[in-house]
């Protein structure tokens, strides 16, 4: 079968698309065939040997969600039948293949039925990104119905996501975004208000959206940029989640203390077991009530991944990056 094949740590070159074994599924064990595969900006990290969360043995094929078909089961398998339309998440599993392949076998527990009005790309985005969006706002903000959530870059694979998250609850939601195709993606996941990523100069706007309260919970993506001003723009014993940082930020801890408010970070890989569960469940349920919709953005053949991986660096795009399987 082809799958992407990583022999060497180290940059986006190191991807080589290429034939390696078939997959068989052992027991407790669940062998799908791939339609799609979803690219995370963990997996670029994996991909340089250096990532305090995950280092594979080599050679390994990168990949933790996917959508697909069942192939075939092992011993021992009850939660899926062949022939099922399914969407891994293969995080917390303890085997995976990879999904940048045309198959995978892994753990059955990491192998969950796709609705039928969900495509296999948008079954491709769920898993890290579905999950991160979840913890982020109810397990780590703990958001309630009637607060305010300001998505400090909701034009992302998760940031869209928590959007849709924050209006199935019955949360207000401000979403920032720097382009107008962006901005166009976060107004039509729901989100009330969209603006520019705010700035010191642009406080204010937030704050006049919120009676000059300032939102009850902040999910940022760049914290290394914007963390001084989320800490001026939060609301008084409010709540910012840090999803993303990509360097060091000197701030002053007294604005933290005039508004007594939280610093919080997630990192899925984090996640407790029970309340992983927890997520996935809750994932589930949105996507059947059709809360949750993932929103696709750059599609690319499975051969191209190097060059997804290339965008994912870049920062330049907006919704999920999704390969497409042959």
């Amino acid at each position: 079968m082809k799958a992407i094949q990583v022999t060497q740590f180290g940059g986006p070159d190191k991807l080589v698309y290429t034939d390696v074994e078939d997959v068989v599924a052992g027991k407790g064990e669940v062998c799908v065939r791939l339609y799609a595969a979803g690219v995370n900006p963990s997996d670029t990290y994996t991909l340089t040997g250096t990532y305090a969360f995950s280092k594979p043995q080599l050679p390994y094929t990168p990949g933790l969600d996917g959508a697909g078909i069942v192939e075939a089961i092992g011993e021992g398998v009850a939660n899926v039948a062949v022939g099922d339309r399914v969407f891994i998440a293969s995080l917390m599993g303890r085997k995976s293949t990879g999904t940048f392949a045309q198959k995978i076998v892994c753990d059955a527990t990491v192998v969950h039925l796709l609705p039928d009005h969900v495509s296999f790309d948008q079954g491709a985005a769920l898993g890290v990104p579905a999950m991160t969006a979840y913890r982020a706002l109810f397990q780590r903000a703990g958001l309630k119905p009637g607060q305010t959530v300001f998505i400090h870059g909701a034009s992302g694979g998760v940031g869209l996501q928590a959007v849709q998250m924050a209006k199935s609850h019955g949360a207000k939601v401000i979403g920032t975004a720097s382009k107008p195709e962006g901005k166009k993606m976060v107004q039509e996941a729901g989100a009330d208000v969209v603006m520019n990523h705010v700035t010191e100069t642009t406080l204010e706007e937030v704050l006049a959206l919120t009676d000059g309260h300032g939102p009850d919970v902040i999910i940022e993506f760049l914290a290394n940029v914007n963390l001084e001003t989320d800490l001026k723009l939060i609301a008084p014993f409010g709540k910012i989640v840090i999803v993303g940082n990509r360097g060091s930020i000197e701030i002053n801890p007294r604005l933290a203390m005039q508004k007594e408010c939280d610093i919080l970070a997630t990192a899925l890989w984090n996640a407790p077991k029970e309340e992983y569960e927890q997520s996935i469940h809750g994932v589930i349920g949105m996507l059947k009530s059709g809360a949750l919709h993932p929103v696709i953005g750059t599609t690319l053949p499975l051969q191209e991944a190097s060059q997804g991986f290339d965008l994912l660096a870049e920062g330049t795009g907006h919704g999920k990056l999704v390969l497409k399987i042959d």
